[in-house]
């Protein structure tokens, strides 16, 4: 296996792992609006933005290894 296939199966973990931690996030934010704690629950859906925005980034990484 050479390096730009390690890369690939590198960067096709991250993708899967940010998605499960966006699922987390989510559900999270979900908890925290329902105890009343609105600010912290449009932070946690920030990150969750956030997460995805990375994971996009991942994505266009794994078709620039592919060019």
């Amino acid at each position: 296996m050479d390096s730009i296939e390690k890369a690939r199966i590198r960067l096709e973990h991250w993708i899967t792992h940010n998605d499960h931690h966006q699922e987390e996030y989510e559900m999270f934010a979900e908890q925290l609006r329902e105890a009343g704690k609105n600010e912290s629950a449009d932070l946690v859906k920030e990150v969750k933005e956030l997460t995805a925005r990375s994971t996009d980034c991942l994505r266009k990484a794994i078709k620039a290894l592919e060019s």
